[in-house]
This record gives structure tokens, sequence and C-alpha cells, in this order.
């Protein structure tokens, strides 16, 4: 007898590639990142219901949202002081 596999595993798997691929730039570390990552998927991977799975995956989903607005909030940070003097700065 064959198990069927979940349908949604390539949803999550996705995900976790992803995921992985944005946590390269993390402040704290990628070795950080990966592992606070891997021990979050860890903890759902018994979770079969698939409308948890679906919440589960949106919440992934916001996550990448929000790295992707913090790398972009810190290259731009970057970017103004390159090119901006410090209105503070002058005597």
């Amino acid at each position: 007898m064959k198990v069927m596999a979940n349908p949604m595993r390539s949803e999550v798997i996705k995900l976790y590639k992803n995921l992985l691929y944005l946590g390269r730039e993390y402040p704290k570390g990628s070795e950080y990142f990966r592992s606070r990552l891997k021990s979050a998927f860890m903890k759902n991977k018994n979770v079969t219901d698939p409308e948890k799975i679906k919440e589960l995956i949106a919440r992934g989903e916001y996550v990448i949202k929000e790295l992707e607005a913090l790398y972009y909030l810190r290259k731009y940070r970057a970017m103004k002081q390159r090119y901006y003097e410090d209105k503070d700065s002058k005597p």
C-alpha cells in the first residue's frame, strides 16, 4: 500500500527554501536564522490538517514580506547616509 503524499508538501518546501534564501542577509547572521527556521518547521512537522497547514504557510509568507521590508529599509538607510548629509552634524 502506497502512502499518499500531502499535496501541500511542495508549497511547504518552496516556502522553506524561500525563507532559507532570504535568511542569508539576516542581521544576526545566517546560522542564527537557519537554526530558528529549522526549529519552527520541525515544531510543526506533524500537522496534518489542511486548514492549519494553510494558516502556517500564510504566516510564513507574512514573514517573507517582513524580511523583505527589513532589507529594503536597511538599503534605504545606507543609501541615505551615503548621499545626504546629516543636518544635526552641522555647527
